[in-house]
């Protein structure tokens, strides 16, 4: 073999070893590549999971919350469901009361014993729905169940306590349906 041929053949062989290593690096610089883009497509993947995990337990939370309000205005319904009656209701209690306040005689006698039943009838179904009247006279004056329309000035009774019940208050349950117009001592 000539000395040329040799060159060319060492040549040559030096050529394929540098293109192997082009290719060589080439491949690793790709992989490193693929490596990069992975993780950033692993990250963004986190960074949504993250969102729509965040997001789904909010909206769980206010669901339930959600629930627990209905379920409270659903027993507050319920437990307070006969309070539009008990109001329309309260002046025909009032007009019985009025008419029971006139003098007994011979011949109203009869009609007053009939509308006294139908009192006392009335009264029941009130305290069926736990309608009770507010108490008044002698009481301290509290403006969460009390309507004060007067004011008086008397030395012997103490200072505000109701003097006198100008018209009946009620309450369904713990909620006032009418407060009780009184007549407060300053």
């Amino acid at each position: 073999m000539s000395e040329n041929e040799k060159r060319d053949e060492a040549t040559q062989e030096e050529q394929e070893i540098i293109e192997e290593t082009t290719e060589e690096v080439n491949a690793d610089s790709e992989s490193v590549d693929e490596t990069n883009e992975l993780k950033v497509q692993m990250e963004e993947l986190k960074n949504e999971k993250e969102e729509l995990t965040n997001r789904m337990l909010r909206l769980q939370a206010e669901f339930d919350n959600y629930k627990r309000r209905t379920l409270k205005e659903r027993e507050a319904d319920r437990k307070y469901k006969a309070q539009d009656m008990v109001q329309e209701l309260l002046p025909v209690m009032d007009n019985f009361e009025r008419a029971l306040q006139v003098e007994v005689s011979e011949e109203n006698k009869s009609i007053l014993e009939g509308i006294d039943m139908v009192y006392r009838q009335l009264q029941d179904v009130f305290a069926s729905q736990d309608v009770s009247i507010i108490e008044t006279e002698g009481a301290d004056f509290d403006p969460n169940l009390h309507h004060a329309v007067m004011q008086i000035e008397d030395d012997s009774i103490e200072a505000n306590k109701v003097v006198e019940e100008l018209q009946k208050g009620y309450l369904l349950k713990d909620r006032v349906i009418r407060p009780a117009m009184v007549k407060v001592n300053k």
